[in-house]
């Protein structure tokens, strides 16, 4: 038979792994077990009767905000008299973060009448380690590892994307297909690492050169590949060329070698009706060998 005593009911949430706690209408806390001291450092004696705005926790949110002072869960709750879940970080006793769920309840008497709060709360750090991680393997998958600029794998969806929203809502987008002229020689002259460098300096460059609402990728090797949203021919030739301008800012560091100028040879193309990703890039691979033909450095629109 269990018992039906409070004493039972306390050793009971005490051997629980969540921290407990509960606060009265004033936010007075009245109660602390013994998992609240295990993942905070305080212990009961030190926190009962204290306030939760007291602020001894000083929980935050992501953003820094501090909620016992801007918005407090379990006040919140107790006006309402509907529960609350939120990811925030607690104070330690020993003074470092402790990432942490929370989950708060109102406490009621039997009219209905609100008296109270419980919070409950968890150590977070684990599923945030593996959240982050899995953040990590998402960039690893989509992001060029040199560059850190969209990889081919995430550009060939974005350029799908781009085309169904042509195709549904006739959204006008452009293509840039831009080589780095005479790499291999940069290369054969400078050896991998300055070729390396002439990649992610031109990366920065292109970035810098378009809009914050164009997407920019490394299609392969020496080849870079640009989206470019609600564009006309007009603009998109503004756009080409500016890039190309822009090629001659790239340089090397001194260690590494004098660098004769960059230049970059760019096709550039307007979606059309009725047309597949492949024929949108081959159209664009063609003006690009076009500004090759032509001598470089410059940019063809077709």
């Amino acid at each position: 038979m269990i018992p039906d005593n409070s004493d039972f009911y306390k050793r009971l949430i005490d051997h629980i792994s969540d921290g407990v706690y509960f606060v009265d209408r004033d936010r007075k806390i009245l109660y602390w077990n013994d998992g609240a001291s295990r993942l905070t450092g305080y212990k009961a004696e030190e926190l009962l009767g204290t306030h939760c705005f007291d602020d001894i926790l000083c929980h935050v949110n992501d953003r820094g905000q501090r909620l016992c002072q801007e918005y407090c869960p379990l006040a919140e709750c107790m006006r309402d008299g509907n529960p609350r879940e939120a990811r925030v970080f607690l104070r330690h006793k020993a003074g470092k973060r402790v990432p942490v769920s929370v989950r708060v309840q109102p406490i009621s008497e039997a009219d209905g009448q609100i008296i109270g709060a419980v919070e409950i709360f968890s150590d977070d750090s684990q599923q945030r380690e593996a959240m982050r991680r899995t953040e990590e393997m998402r960039k690893m998958a989509t992001l060029d590892h040199l560059t850190q600029i969209p990889n081919r794998r995430y550009l060939e969806t974005a350029l799908q994307t781009a085309l169904n929203e042509y195709q549904l809502h006739r959204n006008p987008f452009g293509l840039l297909l831009i080589d780095v002229d005479l790499f291999k020689e940069i290369n054969d002259v400078f050896g991998h690492a300055g070729g390396d460098m002439v990649l992610l300096q031109t990366a920065k460059t292109l970035t810098a050169s378009l809009r914050p609402t164009d997407v920019l990728g490394r299609w392969g090797g020496d080849e870079f590949l640009a989206i470019i949203r609600n564009a006309n021919e007009e603009m998109l030739q503004h756009v080409a060329e500016r890039c190309v301008s822009m090629a001659p800012q790239i340089t090397l560091p001194s260690d590494i070698g004098e660098m004769k100028s960059i230049s970059f040879s760019i096709g550039a193309t307007m979606v059309k009706p009725d047309e597949n990703t492949i024929e949108l890039i081959q159209r664009a691979d063609e003006m690009m060998y076009r500004s090759k033909a032509q001598g470089r450095n410059r940019a063809s629109v077709g």
